[in-house]
């Protein structure tokens, strides 16, 4: 399937120090190069780009890991890697991200990186969150109340990862949650993250005062058995903090931590997700998930970026930190939000120094409020910013935010933006082998390789369809034409710098 939207492209393997480890790429075949009298130049060896797609088949996955799990102990990957322990998830990404395994466990176990892998969801393909490895970028799915059915869930799945999404958020409220997660997790190739207290809610119809510490629990153990990878919990919304989000303009714009927020106001009790933490703890190191501490205080709008309510939650978040890692248990952190171009990098730099450098994952942030309908593009801005002053995954936005349900090409316009961010940001930051890809398009840009030109982006149908598009009538399919629509042959740069060169 990945084929026919990345032609002139396959899926490669390479092994790993056990028969058993194969790490996918996809490599793109490129064209040879020519001399003026058409005699062969050099070859363009083909480029190998990072891949997501997972197998090549319909159906449930194979168990990649099952073996790998079963050869060791209950220890999660943090635990391991104190241990000075190199697991096979570890070696896998090493060669993923083009570095030594050693460095793997290092950032491991030092907290600064996270490897999302439920001991019950073998079929996931190991990665690595962490802001010195690739930029990664979560695409949210998931039905409502207004509608959605399994098959077009786990259609939104297949195509978010064939795009380039490295992880899924399954966020379903709707009808059949239960079902509608074991789908997914069975097709996924990638880790699988939820938000349990919306399934919490809905055993309880809804009724905010219904909800208890053992539903809840009873949710965590269900979805553990499952398979999801990581957890967004959002512990961090304290009784105190409700009041300083009572002074926004906005106030709660989190599902989660406004549902929290109402059940503490009227019980008049402190959070059951706080009180109970390290019982959360226990139950999160038996499977080896992830946490992901949500921000249930995360600004909703650019007047509400940076207050006393989203700094006050991220501090109790730096403290459950601890708390968690003490346990063995992976943590990430999550971030705003709206958030104002010259107020990102603040929110970086108090998330490393109160969160003690564990992985900041964002949703955007969005860096203006009026961009309905291209919200995607808004948050891409913020994601490349906060990315390159040290962001380790960004949460993907659509076109549809704040207006609906995103449909299949709404996940594509947002997981290519996202992509687009994630990889600006790797290039500024030095990640290893990130510009070969842009250098062998530069190239054939300036070799008139249109083939190679759309096989080198990010998203080749659109490419080769807009520049089809702007040709004269005729002209259309000839890949021979050494200029395009937009300066034709006469004023072409391109064409000009060879006339130049040839003296």
């Amino acid at each position: 399937m990945i084929e026919s939207y990345f032609p002139h492209s396959r899926k490669v393997y390479v092994t790993g120090s056990r028969p058993d480890l194969r790490v996918p790429f996809r490599e793109i075949e490129l064209a040879h190069t020519l001399n003026e009298d058409g005699s062969q130049k050099k070859f363009n060896a083909p480029i190998r780009v990072y891949d997501t797609s997972g197998p090549t088949f319909d159906g449930p996955l194979p168990a990649l890991r099952g073996d790998w799990i079963a050869e060791r102990d209950h220890a999660t990957q943090l635990e391991l890697a104190r241990a000075g322990t190199i697991t096979p998830e570890m070696e896998f990404i090493a060669i993923r991200e083009s570095v030594e395994p050693e460095f793997v466990r290092d950032e491991v176990a030092a907290g600064r990186a996270v490897i999302p892998a439920n001991r019950c969801h073998p079929e996931c393909e190991p990665m690595i969150i962490g802001r010195k490895f690739r930029t990664k970028i979560n695409a949210n799915i998931g039905n409502s109340a207004l509608g959605s059915s399994i098959e077009e869930e786990l259609e939104k799945m297949r195509w978010s990862v064939i795009w380039g999404a490295d992880t899924v958020m399954d966020l379903s409220t709707g009808k059949n949650i239960h079902g509608t997660r074991e789908a997914i997790l069975r097709h996924c190739p990638t880790p699988i993250g939820t938000v349990p207290i919306y399934q919490a809610l809905q055993k309880v119809n809804s009724d905010v005062n219904a909800l208890t510490w053992d539903v809840y629990r009873e949710t965590l153990i269900e979805q553990a058995e499952q398979g999801v990878d990581y957890f967004t919990i959002h512990a961090g919304v304290l009784r105190e903090h409700v009041p300083l989000a009572n002074k926004r303009l906005i106030g709660i714009v989190s599902r989660g931590g406004s549902i929290m927020a109402q059940w503490m106001q009227n019980k008049n009790e402190e959070s059951f997700l706080y009180t109970h933490f390290e019982e959360i703890c226990e139950i999160l190191r038996k499977y080896d998930i992830t946490f992901s501490l949500g921000d249930g205080l995360r600004p909703g709008c650019l007047a509400d970026a940076n207050d006393e309510a989203q700094f006050g939650e991220l501090k109790t978040l730096g403290e459950l930190t601890q708390v968690a890692w003490k346990h063995g248990c992976q943590v990430m952190i999550e971030g705003p939000g709206h958030v104002p171009m010259h107020k990102i990098k603040e929110n970086m730099d108090r998330q490393l120094e109160d969160c003690f450098e564990a992985p900041f994952y964002t949703l955007g942030p969005l860096v203006t409020d009026l961009a309905a309908g291209y919200d995607h593009i808004n948050s891409a801005i913020g994601g490349a910013l906060i990315a390159w002053h040290g962001c380790s995954m960004l949460c993907y936005v659509t076109p549809k935010e704040h207006l609906g349900l995103p449909n299949k090409e709404d996940v594509r316009e947002g997981v290519v933006a996202h992509k687009i961010a994630a990889h600006a940001a790797d290039l500024a930051n030095g990640i290893p082998n990130a510009q070969d890809r842009d250098d062998a398009i530069s190239l054939a840009r300036f070799e008139f390789r249109w083939e190679d030109q759309f096989s080198l982006c990010f998203d080749p149908e659109k490419a080769r369809r807009f520049r089809e598009e702007s040709m004269p009538p005729g002209e259309q399919f000839e890949a021979s034409q050494r200029y395009c629509s937009m300066c034709g042959e006469k004023f072409c740069s391109m064409r000009i710098n060879h006339d130049i060169r040839k003296g």
